[in-house]
């Protein structure tokens, strides 16, 4: 049972892969014309293709993606949005299913994927971790990325959760750039992806259903840098509340 149970689980994993390469290389030349478009234009005009290609995707994967507390977004507002990370399938349903344009901070090394890295690249401010020159220059774009209307879509804890915690510690990066703008925070919880897509199996996946919830902002107007650690602490208890509560219900 458990051969079968695996067989069919890279069976699965490849499928998955298949379908994300052929449905990408149909969005390469739409994305490549978008990219060059100024911001915001481009940003909005990679969202509508991204929420077509990845919803597309996910029903294709029998993965659909169901979100509650999309009227915490208030029209003509952007925000920090800030996500728990349990897999790799978090980023490519953030984007498109967060309510509205939006950009993330993406590691280097993904853009240099070929016909890939273009995708990546258009949709993401990239950053060079091991360039103290590119993390400065990462905090410009996101701080001009808010000022342009655009959402940020951020995941403080830094990188994958592969411990037994809810959630890991966050970074103060998030948090800082929220206060820095003056522009509220959305914490935002996803439910399923790691057990669809698990970190301790190799080329290993299941379908199930994403749930992508978000909660009440959180002002930031009046703080200041020193409320950096309450304003981080505040909004993990919250999405480790939250996780922890909603959990069972949704698994």
């Amino acid at each position: 049972m458990k051969m079968i149970k695996k067989i069919a689980g890279n069976i699965y994993a490849l499928y998955i892969l298949i379908v994300f390469v052929l449905t990408m290389l149909v969005i390469e030349i739409p994305v490549w014309i978008i990219s060059k478009l100024p911001e915001p234009q481009r940003a909005k005009s990679l969202h509508l293709v991204f929420r077509i290609w990845i919803g597309a995707y996910m029903l294709l994967i029998f993965c659909p993606v169901k979100r509650r507390g999309k009227q915490n977004f208030k029209k003509g507002e952007n925000y920090v949005v800030v996500i728990n990370h349990c897999s790799l399938l978090d980023i490519p349903v953030s984007s498109p299913w967060i309510p509205g344009p939006n950009k993330t901070l993406g590691r280097i090394e993904f853009s240099k994927i070929p016909l890939f890295g273009l995708i990546y690249e258009t949709g993401a401010i990239i950053v060079d971790r091991k360039s103290d020159s590119s993390r400065s220059s990462s905090m410009r774009l996101m701080l001009n990325t808010l000022r342009q209307g655009i959402h940020l879509c951020l995941y403080p804890e830094g990188t994958r959760n592969k411990t037994n915690d809810p959630i890991q510690p966050f970074y103060d990066g998030a948090f800082l750039i929220a206060i820095r703008a003056q522009k509220p925070v959305i914490p935002a919880l996803m439910f399923n992806t790691a057990k669809i897509l698990p970190m301790d199996r190799k080329f290993w996946a299941r379908p199930g259903t994403v749930h992508f919830h978000f909660l009440t902002p959180i002002e930031t107007k009046g703080l200041t840098l020193a409320d950096v650690g309450n304003l981080k602490d505040r909004v993990h208890k919250l999405m480790t509340d939250y996780y922890t509560s909603h959990l069972k219900e949704l698994a």
